[in-house]
């Protein structure tokens, strides 16, 4: 071998070695001298703060299975498992306290005059059939929706996981055809009682005589009182916000992501539990609260003496357009 082949032998071997030697060189060691394999390696953490998500690829036509760690994620997930929980918990359970500390102070407001023996027809039969349909599927969805949050806690403790899973199932399909029977009421109310929902001069004189809870002052209304009012359109606002969201869950990435189902999910479980609270007032006052309110919408007649000490505008509106006069009288 000549001198030149040699040196040109020599210079490979040490570009060689160079090569393989070089990423040896580099490694890190660890805080006892030993070199440390993850030295090199891009963490978690700094990826996150470079992409707000971490994709991959794949062979499959849905683009939504290449996202393999997504951080929005773990706050969903936390949102889910922890503050909803509490904070439903707040809400539903505070509201329940709450009209139980206003039964036992106020106790149920009674007809101050008696009942007169006469009646007056309130709400029509479409009128009430609109109502309980819209009623009737919120119970269902708020059950079922409760089912679905608090169901792992209260309730799969007491009735064992298959039985847990079948009610829950049936919940689940419950609560998304149910929707449908919902969303046609909430239109059906909204239609039907927004005239007389809208504002008046009267409802500021049932706001200066204590909306009817002060004995001593009596607070004039039209068919509905701006605390009645209040209700309507806190529910019709409600009720829109979550049939939104809810179709949204229901037919899921339909023009969505991923980050758009999760905030749709958030909202819809907050808006959903202080609406159950909302309708837990509405029910008491309907109901334990109030003498002669139920019956509005459970024969849709009431009482002349409990329409005149709550709605005496509309009542007198109502007699003079039946020709019958305005003082009703008592019952022997």
């Amino acid at each position: 071998m000549t001198f030149l082949a040699r040196i040109r032998l020599v210079t490979f071997v040490l570009i060689l070695l160079s090569i393989v030697a070089a990423p040896v060189c580099a490694q890190k060691l660890g805080p006892d001298g030993a070199p440390n394999p993850d030295a090199s390696v891009t963490n978690q953490g700094e990826l996150l703060k470079q992409v707000p998500r971490i994709e991959g690829r794949i062979d499959i036509p849905d683009v939504k299975a290449t996202v393999l760690i997504q951080p929005a994620g773990r706050t969903w997930d936390y949102f889910h498992e922890v503050l909803l929980h509490w904070g439903g918990a707040i809400v539903i359970v505070g509201m329940v306290a709450l009209l139980a500390l206003a039964y036992l102070i106020i106790g149920r407001i009674r007809i101050a005059a008696g009942r007169s023996g006469q009646t007056i027809v309130r709400f029509k039969a479409f009128e009430r059939f609109s109502h309980w349909l819209t009623a009737v599927s919120f119970v269902t969805l708020g059950l079922t929706g409760l089912n679905i949050t608090f169901g792992k806690i209260l309730l799969l403790p007491l009735v064992g996981p298959e039985t847990f899973t079948d009610i829950s199932q049936i919940a689940k399909y419950l609560h998304n055809f149910t929707s449908f029977a919902f969303v046609a009421g909430l239109v059906l109310i909204s239609v039907i009682f927004f005239r007389d929902n809208l504002l008046a001069k009267v409802d500021v004189e049932w706001i200066k005589q204590g909306g009817g809870f002060i004995k001593s002052k009596h607070a004039p209304a039209g068919r509905f009182n701006l605390g009645e009012k209040m209700v309507y359109w806190l529910s019709v606002a409600a009720g829109i916000s979550v049939s939104a969201t809810g179709f949204l869950l229901l037919f899921p990435f339909y023009g969505t992501d991923i980050a758009d189902m999760q905030l749709a999910q958030v909202a819809h479980a907050v808006i959903a539990m202080l609406f159950i609270a909302l309708i837990l007032a509405h029910i008491y006052i309907g109901t334990l609260g109030m003498e002669g309110a139920f019956e509005a919408m459970g024969t849709g007649e009431v009482d002349l003496n409990w329409a005149r000490e709550h709605h005496d505008r509309w009542l007198a509106e109502q007699l003079e357009g039946e020709g019958r006069q305005p003082s009703g009288t008592p019952a022997e």
